[in-house]
């Protein structure tokens, strides 16, 4: 069982930054994939990134890449996501989630998800 709290999300600019955090419960953290998704309002959840249960690996959606980076410690169980150069159309409640993926890790089969963090991005 792994439960996970998202936190970080606020309101910045456009141009800002953030750094969205995810806090993971349980031993068994570093043996999952977690990705970071986001859902904007009348829309579907989308994959935003995803990193391997070693690091080593990490996939973004092309709207981000450049733009965001996700990165975990397995020794303090977090997952982060630096977002720079914000722009509106990231507006959106950001999900963190934990999983398993077989050889590419943007391929993610959920396991768990986080509460949502809010990220409002203004012109």
């Amino acid at each position: 069982q792994v439960q996970l709290v998202a936190s970080g999300g606020g309101l910045v600019q456009t141009g800002g930054s953030l750094r969205l955090s995810c806090a993971a419960s349980g031993r068994t953290f570093s043996s999952y994939d977690m990705g970071w998704f986001h859902q904007a309002p009348g829309k579907e959840r989308e994959f935003v990134a995803a990193i391997s249960s070693s690091g080593r690996t990490t996939s973004y959606a092309d709207s981000v890449k450049g733009r965001f980076t996700i990165s975990r410690d397995n020794v303090k169980n977090m997952v982060f996501l630096q977002m720079n150069s914000l722009k509106p159309e990231d507006t959106a409640v950001y999900y963190c989630a934990a999983g398993h993926s077989d050889d590419d890790v943007r391929r993610l089969r959920i396991d768990y998800w986080g509460q949502g963090t809010q990220v409002t991005v203004s012109s």
